[in-house]
């Protein structure tokens, strides 16, 4: 039987904490959440992006595009902090080679019919995308801040905490989601959308 798959979206915001973010990753290179698959957030990489959007008005899929390039940036520098991962745009054959991948979502520069070009989809969602793409049994988000108890994708949206396509993406994942934030995990179901810690 073969051990169930997890994307793991590492938000950009923990780039505030050094320790912890280098924990983490070194802990999934370890394989304490068994295969797995990271996504990068943008963090301050995909921020230069809105402000520079907002101060120049470039259209919104250009700023998709470099918002992308920014993921791409962070996984990287995630692979530069933990050199036993591997940046990728192929997950799926770098688990088959037995590596633990950093997901470079780059060739979604092209477009795809699925995914708006917009910052109502951000690594939250594209995380799920891809979970639903590989097959995936759990997507992980882990944050800096901790989801309000009982929120589902809806709420957590409304409150900020996702980007206000996740409970699209969710409703199309058939695995569990679980938030991780500072205090631990709560498992958020898509269908139907509710919590429990």
């Amino acid at each position: 039987m073969r051990p169930s798959l997890s994307v793991v979206k590492v938000g950009g915001s923990l780039v505030a904490d050094r320790a912890r973010l280098c924990r983490l990753l070194g802990a999934l290179a370890d394989g304490a959440e068994g295969p797995v698959v990271i996504v990068p957030g943008g963090g301050a990489l995909a921020e230069a992006v809105r402000a520079t959007q907002n101060a120049l008005a470039f259209p919104d899929p250009l700023a998709h595009r470099l918002a992308l390039d920014a993921m791409a940036g962070m996984a990287r520098i995630f692979a530069a902090l933990e050199p036993r991962l591997t940046v990728t745009e192929d997950p799926a054959g770098s688990l088959a080679a037995g590596r633990v991948p950093v997901w470079d979502p780059s060739a979604l520069k092209a477009g795809h019919k699925e995914i708006p070009e917009s910052w109502d989809v951000t690594s939250d969602s594209l995380a799920l995308w891809l979970a639903t793409r590989l097959g995936a049994e759990t997507c992980l988000l882990v944050k800096s801040a901790d989801p309000a108890p009982g929120a589902g994708p809806a709420e957590l949206a409304r409150a900020g905490l996702v980007d206000a396509a996740l409970p699209g993406f969710a409703a199309r994942f058939p695995g569990r989601i679980v938030l991780r934030g500072p205090r631990g995990d709560r498992t958020c179901r898509d269908a139907p959308a509710e919590c429990a810690a």
